[in-house]
C-alpha cells in the first residue's frame, strides 16, 4: 500500500511568525506530529510520502504515486482539508480522513467524499481501518467508543519522513489528557481528564531518534498541559538531565502548562535542569469573575502576576494565551488585559475572541440557551473571526477591545521593552558545561538583516542598542534567547495589521442591528 499523507494549509496565524523564519530560511514552524504518529501506528509494509502544505505542495507525481491518501488537521485548517478531500475523489483515489476537527464534526468531511473516517485517537481506531482495507470494505467510520488508549505502546513517530530543513522546532509529545475543566476547552472532550503518559523511556527514544537524525535545534513538547500528572513529569525530567548533559544539550525544549506550575519549585529547577526554555500559560484573563465563569478554578488560588513573576525568574520564557468576550465580562476587559501584560512583561500574549468550540460545555451550554450564531459544522474558527455567540456584551465593543489589544502590545516601542524587562529578569539557564559553537552563516545573516532593520533602519534603533548592550551587561546569558525575541517583532508589525483589517471588516459586513444585540438573562 502507497499512502500519500498529507497536511493541510494553516491560515496566517499569531503563530506562523512568516517574517521571523524568513530571518533564518524556515518555512514553517512546527511539523505534522499526527501524521508521523500515524505513519507509525500503521503497519511498516506499506510505502508513505508525507506532504506538509504548509511548506510545499504535493506534485501530480505524488497524486500518481498514491494507492491511498490519508488527511489529519484541526479545525482552523478545515477549509483546506475539504478541499483535499475533493481533490482526491476527482481523481479518484480512497481517502481516509482523521485528526481534531473530523472528530469533533465528521459531517462535512463525508459531504466532501471522503470513505474512511478515523476518528478519535488512533492507537485504537487506525487498527480497526487497516483491517478494514483487508477485508476490502471501500469505505467506513471507526471510533474509539469513549475507549482511551494507553500511550505507552505509541510508538516512535516516522521523523524521517520530514523534512528537516523547513523547520524552526520539531515536537515531541508525552501525555495527552488535561484535570482541569474549563468550560470553552475542547481538550478534555478530545482526550479525557485524566492524563495519560508516556514512560521516560519512550520520550528518550524519541529524543534519541532526533538526535540520530541530526536535529540540533528547538523542540516543542506538545502536551496541551506538560504538568498534568506531575508525579509521571518529574520522573521523566529526572531521566532527562541526565541525557541532556550525556548529549551536550542539544534541544532546547518549549511546552505548555497550567498556571499551577509557579507553586512546585522543584518542578520549575528540575524543567530548567532538562533545558527547558520557555512556557506557554493559559491565563486567559485577569478578571476573577471570569475565570469562575469559565471553571478555570486554577487561576484564581494564587496572584496570577505573581505566578508569572516566579516563573519568568526561574529561567523560563513565559508566553501567554488570552480571551475576551467572557460572559458577564465587564466593558475595560482588553485595556485590563493590556495593563497585565506590562505588570508582567510577557513578550508574547496570544489574544482570540471567545469561540464556542464544537462539543464543548460552552458549546452545549449556548446551544441550550439558543445563543449560538454558527455550529462547528460552518463556523470558521481562527484568531481573526469574530466571536461565534450572542455574547453579553455588544460584539462590536469585543471586537474593538480585541483589536486595540493587537495593535498596542505590538507595538514595536511596546513589545520591544517588554522582551527587555522580561529576559532581564530570567535567570539564565545553569547548563554552563554545553560547548560553544560557532554561529552558522544562517544566523549570521539573520543576526545582521535584525541588526539593520531594528538597529538602524527603525524609529526604535536607540531603544534596541540601549537594551541590547544592557542585556549583554547585566544577563548575557540570555542574549541569544533575546535576539529572537527581537526577531518575532518582524512577524507581530505584520500579523497585527492583518488582525485590524480582518476584523474591521467583519464589522463592517455585519447587520448594524447584530453588533449591538446581547443576550438576556445568561448566566454571568
Amino acid at each position: 500500500m502507497r499512502a500519500l499523507l498529507l497536511y493541510p494549509l494553516f491560515p496566517k496565524s499569531f503563530w506562523s511568525f512568516d517574517k521571523a523564519l524568513e530571518l533564518i530560511g524556515r518555512k514553517v514552524s512546527l511539523p505534522p506530529l499526527s501524521l508521523i504518529t500515524v505513519a507509525a501506528i500503521l503497519p511498516q509494509t506499506w510505502e508513505f510520502r508525507l506532504v506538509d502544505r504548509n511548506a510545499d505542495y504535493e506534485t501530480e507525481a505524488d497524486w500518481e504515486w498514491a494507492d491511498l491518501v490519508i488527511i489529519s488537521g484541526m479545525i482552523v485548517q478545515k477549509d483546506d482539508m475539504l478541499d483535499l478531500i475533493r481533490e482526491a475523489k476527482r481523481r479518484g483515489k480512497p481517502v481516509a480522513v482523521g485528526g481534531p476537527y473530523v472528530t469533533s464534526v465528521p459531517d462535512p468531511a463525508l459531504e466532501a467524499g471522503a470513505d474512511y473516517l478515523v476518528l478519535d485517537e488512533g492507537e485504537i481506531t487506525l487498527p480497526l481501518f487497516v483491517e478494514a482495507l483487508e477485508r476490502g470494505e471501500p469505505s467506513g467510520i471507526f471510533r474509539a467508543n469513549g475507549e482511551k488508549p494507553d500511550v505507552t505502546t505509541t510508538p516512535i513517530p516516522r521523523f524521517d519522513l520530514l523534512d528537516l530543513d523547513v523547520y524552526s522546532d520539531m515536537s515531541v509529545q508525552f501525555s495527552r489528557g488535561c484535570p482541569y475543566q474549563c468550560e470553552f476547552c475542547d481538550i478534555i472532550v478530545l482526550y479525557g481528564r485524566k492524563p495519560r503518559t508516556k514512560t521516560p523511556a519512550q520520550l528518550l527514544a524519541e529524543l534519541q531518534a532526533l538526535y540520530d537524525l541530526g536535529w540540533r535545534r528547538s523542540i516543542f513538547v506538545v502536551d496541551d498541559n506538560f504538568i498534568g500528572n506531575k508525579r509521571n513529569v518529574k520522573l521523566l525530567l529526572k531521566e532527562l538531565v541526565p541525557w541532556m548533559e550525556a548529549h551536550d544539550y542539544p534541544f532546547g525544549l518549549v511546552t505548555e502548562a497550567s498556571v499551577d506550575l509557579a507553586q512546585d519549585q522543584e518542578l520549575l529547577d528540575l524543567m530548567i535542569a532538562a533545558n527547558f526554555n520557555a512556557v506557554f500559560l493559559g491565563i486567559e484573563t485577569p478578571d476573577t469573575d471570569s475565570l469562575s465563569m469559565t471553571q478555570k478554578f486554577q487561576n484564581t488560588r494564587n496572584s496570577l502576576v505573581e505566578s508569572v513573576k516566579t516563573i519568568n525568574r526561574s529561567g523560563l520564557r513565559v508566553m501567554a494565551g488570552f480571551i475576551i468576550g467572557f460572559d458577564g465580562e465587564k466593558p475595560g476587559a482588553g485595556d485590563r488585559i493590556i495593563d497585565f501584560v506590562e505588570a508582567t512583561a510577557v513578550p508574547q500574549a496570544l489574544f482570540s475572541m471567545l469561540q464556542a468550540l464544537p462539543n464543548t460545555a460552552l458549546s452545549q451550554r449556548l446551544e441550550q440557551e439558543g445563543r449560538l450564531i454558527e455550529t462547528g459544522d460552518t463556523a470558521s474558527i481562527h484568531q481573526t473571526t469574530l466571536i461565534n455567540f450572542v455574547p453579553t456584551r455588544p460584539i462590536e465593543d469585543i471586537a474593538r477591545e480585541y483589536i486595540r489589544c493587537f495593535w498596542e502590545l505590538y507595538d514595536p516601542e511596546r513589545y520591544l521593552a517588554r522582551v527587555y524587562r522580561h529576559f532581564l529578569e530570567m535567570r539564565p539557564s545553569p547548563n554552563k558545561k554545553k560547548k560553544p559553537t560557532m554561529l552558522s552563516w544562517v544566523e549570521i545573516r539573520a543576526m545582521l538583516i535584525l541588526f539593520w532593520r531594528q538597529g538602524i533602519k527603525r524609529s526604535t534603533r536607540w531603544q534596541f542598542w540601549r537594551q541590547f548592550i544592557a542585556i549583554l551587561r547585566h544577563n548575557p546569558g540570555v542574549y541569544d534567547h533575546y535576539l529572537i525575541n527581537c526577531a518575532h517583532l518582524e512577524h507581530f508589525m505584520d500579523y497585527r495589521q492583518i488582525v485590524r483589517d480582518e476584523i474591521e471588516a467583519q464589522l463592517a459586513s455585519y447587520p448594524a442591528a447584530e453588533l449591538q444585540k446581547t443576550a438576556v438573562g445568561a448566566s454571568a
